[in-house]
């Protein structure tokens, strides 16, 4: 078939189309068609009031407790720069390995000593705070962001030299069983 122009198109097309009018009545009884459907929709609206309401209360409680967190979380090191946020990142990453490093080792010989050390991390977690208040009311002063770096390298250092202190303890125990047997 080759191609016509869209006014040949229409010329041989001319007698095909349908245009006939429609029959008298027609648009009242489509529009009673329309209201029969629409009454049982008002009856559906009537429980879903309460619930649409409950549940936009509900997503505003979910929301500022998901802001909240994020604002918590944006306090410390991480709001200086981005690469204070990988450094504190890197430290707390590292804090936490010697913490589970330091489980390990938890005994009930070691214990007194597990447990000072985690009063001790309390400590400096609690000067940790009081720094970060200092550090959004000073404004990114220089000192604080130093103290607080100081303050994870001694929470790496205590939870360290606890560790060493526990493997020394350990390695001796084993060297005097295996003396007295």
């Amino acid at each position: 078939m080759k191609k016509d122009s869209l006014e040949n198109l229409f010329e041989n097309l001319e007698g095909d189309f349908d245009v006939h009018q429609t029959p008298t009545g027609h648009q009242s009884r489509f529009l009673d068609k329309l209201q029969i459907v629409e009454k049982p929709r008002t009856k559906h609206r009537n429980w879903m009031y309460p619930v649409s309401i409950a549940a936009s209360i509900a997503a505003i409680f979910v929301l500022g407790f998901f802001f909240q967190n994020t604002t918590e979380n944006t306090t410390g090191l991480a709001s200086v720069s981005p690469e204070m946020k990988q450094t504190e990142s890197f430290f707390k990453s590292t804090i936490e390995e010697e913490l589970r490093t330091l489980q390990s080792f938890n005994t009930p010989e070691s214990e007194a000593l597990v447990k000072d050390a985690l009063v001790q991390l309390e400590v400096l977690e609690k000067e940790y705070k009081g720094l970060k208040r200092d550090l959004s009311e000073s404004g990114n002063d220089k000192r604080v962001i130093y103290a607080m770096i100081t303050n994870f390298q001694n929470r790496i250092d205590l939870l360290q030299n606890v560790i060493s202190t526990l493997e020394e303890v350990k390695t001796l125990k084993a060297f005097q069983n295996e003396t007295t047997l």
